[in-house]
């Protein structure tokens, strides 16, 4: 299993490229970032400094959107930044949240979401893609490589995901809806001809490691609340469009929701916002990650037999520092095989 951490870009923005740096040397594969050009620093011209101060590093957003960047922008974006640092990018798209609905847009239609994969994937690889009644190419980028992977929760998207993404983003930790909506987006894989097992499978939520007594576990939950907050958004999309019945979508994902009254995008994404006391604890208990490091290879383990490829630990809390030390020197080492020098 690979490991990445999911940063905001708020200021200093050298402070994301540490964390981000000492990430890579904790043996995390990834660093991403929130992509919301008015709710903080734009990640872009930040990947380029994370990129020339790691090694190996993925860097990328989770996630952009078709909305708010011109998609042959988006391409030349990472076409750039790969021909600066070989094809060290990675870009998750979604539909749009916090980035379109703080300007007053609204998230795309997911046919729009798939012809917008379709141009940045081809742009971004090298490739000739016909927008706008035009032939188009970067000629200067032949050698790029750029994989997009689909964020999605409901029956639509999730089958996108896997027709077209080159990997899934499932933001949430649900062992029974990781379950599901793996094998959605394989079962679309497969009814599109291609192969399920060629789809990067990523869950990425909040993680916090306590000292395993009760006050240090709602401590974790109070930090952590917020994530329930920002799933609502999408799950309020999914309950207006296929309902709340348990039929369409699990009612593990739809149910919590009852309570939502709207949602401050001035505080997105933030630990102790004052918007999501709806969010009961054992939905934190099962979408985030938190408890002692024991607890967290635990549930690791019972992800990747669901087939989950990457856990990328959201790290939007009071403990960054520790949280991401914890990983480094227990968690990950927790759940990676070595093989024996010497049988």
């Amino acid at each position: 299993m690979d490991f990445g951490v999911v940063l905001q870009t708020d200021p200093p923005a050298t402070r994301v490229i540490d964390l981000a740096k000492r990430a890579e040397t904790y043996g995390f594969t990834h660093a991403w970032t929130f992509d919301s050009h008015l709710l903080w620093e734009e990640p872009y011209v930040i990947y380029s400094r994370i990129l020339n101060e790691t090694h190996r590093l993925i860097v990328g957003p989770m996630v952009t959107n078709p909305a708010t960047r011109d998609w042959t922008v988006t391409a030349s974006t990472f076409a750039t930044l790969n021909e600066m640092y070989g094809n060290r990018t990675i870009c998750g798209m979604g539909r749009g949240d916090s980035a379109v609905r703080v300007i007053n847009g609204a998230p795309v239609k997911l046919a729009d979401m798939r012809a917008s994969i379709e141009v940045i994937r081809a742009l971004a690889n090298g490739e000739e893609v016909e927008h706008h009644g035009a032939r188009l190419r970067l000629p200067w980028a032949p050698d790029c490589a750029l994989p997009i992977w689909v964020a999605a929760y409901g029956p639509r998207a999730l089958a996108l995901a896997g027709e077209v993404g080159d990997g899934f983003i499932l933001q949430l930790a649900d062992p029974a809806i990781v379950a599901w909506s793996i094998a959605a987006v394989r079962a679309a894989a497969q009814a599109a001809g291609r192969d399920p097992d060629a789809i990067a499978m990523c869950v990425a939520a909040p993680a916090y490691v306590t000292d395993g007594t009760d006050l240090g576990l709602a401590h974790g939950r109070d930090q952590c609340r917020w994530f329930g907050g920002m799933v609502g958004n999408h799950v309020a999309d999914i309950v207006a469009r296929y309902g709340a019945d348990g039929v369409a979508v699990p009612a593990a994902l739809t149910d919590y929701i009852e309570n939502r009254q709207g949602y401050d995008y001035n505080q997105h994404g933030r630990a102790g916002n004052d918007h999501v006391a709806f969010v009961p604890d054992d939905v934190i208990d099962r979408f985030c990650l938190i408890g002692p490091p024991e607890a967290h290879v635990e549930r690791l383990e019972e992800l990747r037999a669901l087939g989950v490829d990457q856990f990328a630990l959201y790290l939007q809390h009071d403990d960054k520092d520790g949280t991401l030390r914890a990983y480094g020197e227990k968690v990950v080492p927790g759940v990676t095989t070595r093989a024996a020098a010497k049988r």
